[in-house]
């Protein structure tokens, strides 16, 4: 049988990048996998291209209302649901002096409050024995340049997870957190790094890290498959995917 057969799983940001990548591991270890993103037509092209019967939700991560919409279309179609990834954030790397307040506001509206927000909706919906998956970031507890505002709005979900796994133990709902290091996705051309500046960035940090290479999105889907399927004894970690960068 497969590893998540019949399991309902929710991925926000699951329309590219880390959470695409597990919803389509998800959607073939027999999970109904339901997608979130900001924009219907990306959106509808993931779900393509996932396939295995993957639905799509078009929403904003920072906006309560589309999580509560979330939720209700989610118990109309399913009833409850056994996985949520609060997976979708935000990043655009500046200097501390050049962060203004829309971009201060920006960051932590979609991946703290957002967050937040998203497993105080959707958590009544979680059968018991389900599980919460919270992507952090390397950059939460690992001091890297013009990541300050980024960072700080990544650190507060540790806090929240382990809180949550305490809060939700008689529901034996397991929280944890995956945080990745540096990942080939599409995340990369959107931080300004173009084909031709490519090469020489992912050299830059393959020299930081010990596996002498940026990971993959498949790899960190691995990783949430583990948390979401077999690490059943596994509850308020924060589990790094980043070739050993952390300890450099």
């Amino acid at each position: 049988m497969k590893m998540l057969q019949d399991k309902v799983a929710i991925i926000t940001g699951g329309n590219s990048g880390i959470g695409k990548e597990t919803a389509r591991l998800f959607a073939s270890e027999g999970a109904k996998v339901v997608i979130t993103g900001r924009r219907q037509n990306v959106v509808d092209a993931a779900v393509d291209e996932i396939g295995n019967g993957a639905t799509g939700f078009c929403g904003d991560a920072a906006d309560i209302a589309d999580h509560q919409r979330l939720a209700a279309r989610v118990r109309d179609q399913f009833g409850a649901i056994d996985i949520y990834m609060a997976n979708a954030g935000v990043i655009n790397l500046l200097p501390s002096s050049m962060v203004t307040e829309e971009e201060y506001d920006r960051h932590f509206a979609t991946n703290t409050r957002g967050v937040f927000f998203g497993v105080q909706t959707l958590a009544p919906l979680i059968r018991e024995g389900g599980n919460i998956i919270v992507t952090s970031s390397l950059a939460a507890t690992k001091i890297l340049p013009q990541h300050t505002v980024y960072a700080g709005s990544k650190a507060a979900l540790a806090a929240f997870a382990r809180n949550w796994a305490l809060e939700f133990k008689d529901r034996k709902i397991r929280v944890n957190i995956l945080s990745p290091g540096p990942v080939e996705t599409e995340i990369l051309g959107k931080l300004g790094i173009g084909e031709a500046e490519r090469p020489a960035f992912e050299q830059q940090m393959s020299e930081l890290i010990p596996a002498g290479r940026l990971g993959r999105p498949e790899e960190l889907a691995r990783a949430a498959l583990f948390l979401a399927a077999t690490g059943t004894f596994v509850n308020g970690i924060e589990l790094h995917v980043d070739g050993g960068m952390s300890l450099t």
